[in-house]
């Protein structure tokens, strides 16, 4: 297992540099090729681009393969982890990051970002906010050596709150913001790329298991997955940067711009999450990945929702897409951190 690990960590370690590689091409396939993104822009249902929803559930159905919510029924065992990680994302996360992002956008790059465009920014910001991670989490515990099965159980139950709680939450800080958004439109994200994902991936675990055990399914099938959502999440980024090569050309400092409270968020809630879990006492394989799930977000869900309420074309994609240019980077200076203060903790409880 070890083997398989190390190579998902080797995709994610260098995703970074895939989504750069991604973002010139889309750049000169729109600047050179704009028959392409002209030729799939007619493909749209309800305002969803059908290609981009394709590419987005092929991105997402693999995550949620790997979510177990017959682990929810230990929840009470040990649930101040829980604690933490819910109100971490839920009840500070989305708000701490409107407040920055609004903050920077509107009076420190005020005269850099028109106003129009400082709206779209906060809007993409809001959707990454409100987004918390439940796949890539799976590999930043791995790098902490996190206890995975109480990581498990914080994604379980994350999806679970997303269901309930992402709708409004997005809703009502885009109201703040001053961006009218339908409520019909926002539901109908939810549902595509949450729950359908989400059921097809509970209805595939639990009948590959029922005929073949749990041992194929973690040793055999899932592992084929493994290379899936990268794929889907790089071609999709072609994509949309095809779609968004003018605005990257005439704003190429924007890109430097959105990514600046990006990574302020993300370092704030990381450490709001883990100073909560050493206040409580503990254990450091259960600190680090709740740590690492506020941090991170489920950028997938942020990229398919403003592409869906606002376009591939629109500013606000661009602003999710800058989201994960960010993620990689700075989560894996995160895994540096926690590794260098597990003496912070109390010992490591055996998984």
């Amino acid at each position: 297992m070890e083997k398989k690990a190390s190579g998902i960590g080797f995709f994610e370690k260098y995703l970074t540099l895939w989504v750069l590689l991604c973002m010139a091409a889309g750049v000169l396939i729109g600047q050179y090729l704009p028959g392409i993104p002209a030729f799939l822009g007619q493909f749209e249902y309800a305002r969803v681009s059908i290609p981009i929803a394709v590419l987005i559930w092929l991105m997402i159905y693999p995550m949620m393969l790997k979510v177990d919510f017959q682990s929810i029924r230990d929840v009470g065992k040990n649930p101040k982890g829980l604690y933490v990680t819910w109100a971490t994302n839920w009840l500070i996360k989305p708000f701490t990051m409107f407040g920055i992002a609004w903050f920077f956008f509107y009076v420190v790059f005020k005269a850099l970002i028109p106003a129009d465009l400082a709206k779209s920014y906060l809007a993409g910001a809001i959707l990454l906010g409100a987004a918390p991670c439940t796949a890539m989490v799976f590999v930043w515990s791995h790098l902490t050596r996190g206890n995975p099965a109480y990581t498990v159980v914080q994604v379980a139950t994350n999806d679970l709150i997303i269901l309930i709680a992402f709708t409004p939450i997005v809703a009502f800080l885009l109201g703040v913001g001053g961006v009218q958004i339908p409520w019909d439109t926002l539901i109908l994200s939810v549902v595509l790329f949450v729950v359908i994902p989400l059921t097809g991936g509970i209805i595939t675990r639990t009948q590959i298991i029922k005929r073949k055990g749990e041992a194929y399914f973690k040793d055999v099938f899932l592992p084929k997955w493994n290379n899936i959502t990268v794929a889907g999440l790089l071609l999709t980024l072609i994509i949309i940067f095809s779609f968004q090569g003018k605005v990257i050309v005439e704003n190429p400092l924007h890109i430097l711009l959105i990514a600046v409270p990006l990574t302020l968020q993300t370092f704030l809630i990381f450490f709001i999450a883990y100073f909560a879990s050493r206040a409580l006492k503990l254990p450091y394989d259960i600190a680090a990945p709740a740590g690492m799930i506020g941090a991170s977000n489920f950028f997938e869900l942020a990229v398919a929702v403003a592409i869906s309420l606002f376009g591939a074309q629109s500013p606000v994609a661009l602003a999710t897409i800058v989201g994960v240019l960010v993620e990689v980077p700075v989560m894996l200076t995160l895994v540096k951190i926690a590794n260098k203060t597990k003496h912070w903790f109390p010992a490591r409880r055996t998984a």
